[in-house]
């Protein structure tokens, strides 16, 4: 592709190349009535209601895997936390925050501890369902709990669950698979933490190590994968299975909403912020957020200044075939999670419509957001996660952000009424040591 082209006709995409921070708004984005029934043909809310109700079936399950989701029944949610204390602090720094500043805590999601479980564990679980129902071994009238007994592990153990990962969704697809009894290949990029993959090892996954990005060890993983009959390849790229999971979270959120009296409607928006690396959790999330609450939600998503894939995709509609490395950017970057030089070409084209727009942020600032937030509300998530304080920061300091705002009706009395969500996608299973190295690091 012609980078270049790009960097010459558009002043923001010449910020991105620049490697500055910035805000991008969709000059595609469609009112939800106009892309409805489009946006239906590839995944209906009979298709997402259909993945809830696998959920559910599966919760006796991981019930009695996950000892951890006792309290929820089987059932993996996250908290949704108002964080006033990280909102004033924000704004002590400068930030202008209308409304109410909440956290939407999938960092600490139970058994993968990132957004990764929804879409993740949601395959895996729909893969062994769909084989043990082909098998005649299992009904869907059977209690799912039974897929944990000895000979159901036995059936699983002839086939092998592969995914290329940086990390979170390696974890959650290693994690549920080996529960289930599958044979596990994780293919992980240089970008992936050595506590992700010695995690991983410790569960009996194997874990294959490329000195390559994230792109090269999907490539490599799917190829291996595909030469094996008994495999089956996650493909974060690509999987509407994965995108299924993750828009489940809508509904759950709209639930969480309404315990706490948070009405979204045209005068009361809601305005809701997530990192992207490929983009599968986060188109799914936003997806499914769209569905229920239509145009009075506003997604947008967040990336690092040096890994802005997603952006690049939709901005250029070059989607898969844009890549950072040709706009001079090296994709390398502190929030791992989020290093994918090449956006997914399914999520970048459902979003077209669908997307605000997004913001980037500078590295440095992901540890200033890890640690005001530990600060502030007591509240740690990792680096990748930090990111999502871009929004909330950005909406009203760009010209193009607030030019959005006039444009939607986003007036100072509505954003008063605003609820601004930060999505936090990782950090539960983050080692102490870790930890700590993330709160006392300065970029």
């Amino acid at each position: 592709m012609n980078a270049q082209k790009y960097i010459e006709s558009d002043p923001v995409i010449k910020r991105i190349a620049d490697k500055q921070e910035t805000a991008w708004i969709n000059p595609w984005l469609q009112p939800f009535a106009v892309t409805d029934a489009v946006c239906q043909l590839v995944v209906s809310d009979a298709d997402i209601q259909d993945a809830e109700d696998r959920l559910a079936r599966f919760a006796s399950f991981i019930r009695k895997c996950f000892p951890e989701t006792e309290e929820t029944a089987g059932l993996i949610e996250s908290p949704l936390a108002e964080i006033p204390a990280m909102q004033r602090a924000l704004e002590e720094k400068g930030a202008r925050i209308p409304g109410k500043l909440l956290l939407k805590m999938d960092s600490h999601l139970a058994i993968a501890g990132s957004v990764k479980a929804r879409g993740g564990i949601y395959e895996v679980l729909k893969h062994a369902e769909d084989l043990a129902l082909a098998s005649g071994k299992f009904t869907v009238e059977d209690d799912y709990a039974r897929l944990a007994d000895g000979d159901m592990k036995e059936f699983f153990g002839q086939y092998t669950v592969q995914v290329g990962s940086t990390g979170n969704l390696g974890l959650s697809i290693g994690i549920t698979s080996a529960a289930l009894g599958f044979k596990v290949k994780v293919h992980m990029s240089a970008d992936a933490k050595q506590w992700k993959k010695d995690l991983l090892r410790s569960k009996g996954v194997e874990v294959i190590e490329y000195a390559d990005d994230y792109s090269k060890a999907v490539a490599e993983g799917r190829k291996l994968s595909d030469l094996d009959p008994m495999s089956y390849f996650v493909d974060d790229e690509k999987s509407v299975n994965l995108f299924l999971g993750y828009a489940v979270a809508a509904k759950r959120l709209k639930k969480q909403l309404d315990e706490k009296g948070i009405a979204v409607d045209e005068k009361h928006p809601l305005i809701v912020y997530i990192p992207a690396g490929v983009g599968g959790a986060p188109g799914g999330v936003a997806y499914g957020l769209k569905r229920i609450f239509k145009d009075n939600v506003h997604c947008f998503f967040t990336e690092p200044v040096l890994c802005p894939s997603v952006l690049l995709g939709v901005a250029t509609q070059e989607f898969e075939n844009a890549n950072v490395h040709d706009f001079g950017i090296s994709g390398i970057t502190e929030a791992d999670g989020l290093a994918c030089a090449s956006p997914s070409g399914f999520v970048t084209r459902i979003m077209t419509n669908l997307l605000s727009g997004e913001f980037t942020i500078e590295d440095g600032k992901l540890y200033d957001h890890l640690r005001l937030l530990y600060q502030s509300e007591n509240i740690q998530i990792e680096p990748s996660s930090c990111a999502s304080f871009a929004g909330p920061c950005g909406l009203l300091q760009y010209e193009d952000s607030r030019e959005y705002c006039r444009t939607h009706g986003l007036t100072e009395e509505v954003l008063a009424n605003a609820a601004q969500i930060a999505w936090a996608t990782g950090g539960r299973l983050v080692p102490e040591e870790n930890r700590k190295a993330y709160l006392e690091t300065y970029l």
